[in-house]
């Protein structure tokens, strides 16, 4: 994989893979331009890379950790150049329990904030937050559509 690769195909940022390796890779990639208090709002179908995305986003950050989803534990806390917040809303439906897990805490606690299944949190998420769309095409490519904020920092 090399960076030509991965560049923007038009105005809407998206960028292609074409394995699980792309995806680690354009998350690394945009992992190392991440900023303290930078909220990430994931979102995509079951299967779709999200997990497999922040693990190149975890090795952008530094981090050694072995990341995988926390969908049962709900958060997971990785520590790099910056702490990643790994946050998995695929259990919780209710607007209600989302507020209750007192995330908001995380949005400006100086690390970065990933948030899969984002779309359930509604008017929670913050406005400033960037989104990152990934849409299965095939087996193994994906379309992974990055926010205008995050695609700007790439260039």
């Amino acid at each position: 994989m090399t960076n030509d690769e991965f560049r923007m195909t038009n105005e809407n940022s998206i960028f292609h893979s074409k394995s699980a390796e792309d995806t680690i890779f354009l998350g690394k990639k945009i992992g190392a331009l991440l900023q303290p208090n930078d909220v990430i709002a994931l979102t995509g179908d079951l299967g779709a890379g999200k997990t497999t995305f922040v693990k190149g986003i975890a090795e952008g950050l530094g981090i050694q950790d072995y990341v995988t989803s926390p969908t049962f534990v709900i958060i997971n806390i990785h520590k790099g150049k910056l702490v990643l917040n790994h946050v998995d809303l695929y259990r919780l439906e209710d607007k209600n329990e989302i507020e209750d897990l007192g995330i908001e805490e995380y949005f400006k606690s100086g690390g970065v904030c990933m948030i899969e299944w984002a779309e359930r949190m509604g008017d929670l998420l913050p406005k400033y937050s960037e989104k990152i769309g990934i849409k299965v095409i095939s087996e193994h490519e994906r379309e992974i559509c990055v926010s205008s904020g995050l695609a700007l920092r790439l260039r």
